[in-house]
């Protein structure tokens, strides 16, 4: 295929142009060398979406432990399943027996 000679001109003419050089540089100037290039737009875009998901997270454990507080606080007999479960504290007169499981190791 062959370019004709009068849109090789036309072509010539577009890149000798002062604004559309100008133009190119500030595009390719803004695209990568700018402090805000791509890659960093793309960065903060990833850092953006990483604390969303920790911040949701921290919103249903704040809510979880919320409510489990209100348990705590108004129920007698879960305050004191919760210190046997969690702290492992036991009656005068009982014995405590705590099971580990032990991790196999993958080879």
């Amino acid at each position: 295929m062959k370019i004709q000679p009068v849109k090789m001109q036309r072509l010539l003419d577009i890149l000798r142009n002062k604004y559309f050089l100008v133009t190119l540089a500030f595009v390719v100037w803004m695209l990568f060398f700018d402090k805000n290039d791509i890659y960093s737009q793309y960065q903060y875009h990833e850092q953006v979406s990483k604390l969303k998901a920790e911040s949701e997270f921290y919103q249903k454990e704040t809510a979880k432990v919320s409510k489990d507080l209100d348990e705590l606080t108004s129920d007698k007999a879960q305050l004191e399943k919760f210190a046997r479960e969690k702290y492992l504290m036991k009656k005068d007169n009982e014995d405590v027996f705590v099971v580990v499981k032990e991790k196999k190791e993958d080879k």
